[in-house]
């Protein structure tokens, strides 16, 4: 199924932060496995970034750590070893840092000098779908010139790497 753009859950942590921010969008799937918690199926989305996703990460990298910014690694870049129920608040999961864990939504968040992201992988048990949620907030002229070529490549990403659920979590344990 192909993911839509929807609106921020009302009930999810990150929709409290939609006030103010620069940027914000929503897209859902149908969710292929009720029976995972969000942080199975957030690893499972982030492990299997497409190639082409990583190698963004890369150029992104390269670029903004010359510029004084932090080289935030790979999306995909999470011990393929470390169970979900072994992650804590404050624990690297890839790019971002967890900030809220429930069986239900994963909140995880990065901040730098130019602004903050959160990204929730919110399970909406009504309606049985996986909502991946990002607000952005700018804190500085530097935030808004990098979200320009950022928001329209974010807009792919997250829909490509949330329509990859479905494949992997047939093949997860």
């Amino acid at each position: 199924m192909k993911p839509l753009k929807v609106s921020v859950p009302a009930n999810s942590i990150v929709s409290t932060l939609l006030n103010d921010a620069y940027f914000a969008d929503a897209y859902a799937v149908a969710d292929p496995a009720p029976q995972r918690s969000a942080m199975e199926q957030w690893l499972d989305i982030v492990k299997s970034a497409p190639v082409w996703v990583e190698r963004a990460m890369d150029l992104r990298n390269a670029v903004v750590s010359r510029l004084g910014l932090k080289d935030l690694g790979r999306l995909g870049g999470v011990d393929s070893g470390k169970p979900a129920w072994d992650y804590r608040i404050g624990d690297r999961v890839g790019i971002f840092s967890l900030q809220h864990m429930t069986s239900n939504e994963v909140v995880m968040a990065d901040s730098d000098s130019h602004l903050d992201v959160h990204v929730s992988l919110f399970k909406s048990s009504p309606d049985d779908r996986v909502v991946v949620s990002t607000v952005v907030h700018v804190k500085n002229w530097f935030g808004r010139l990098y979200m320009l070529p950022v928001a329209p490549v974010h807009r792919i990403i997250v829909p490509t790497t949330l329509s990859r659920l479905k494949l992997s979590t047939r093949f997860s344990s």
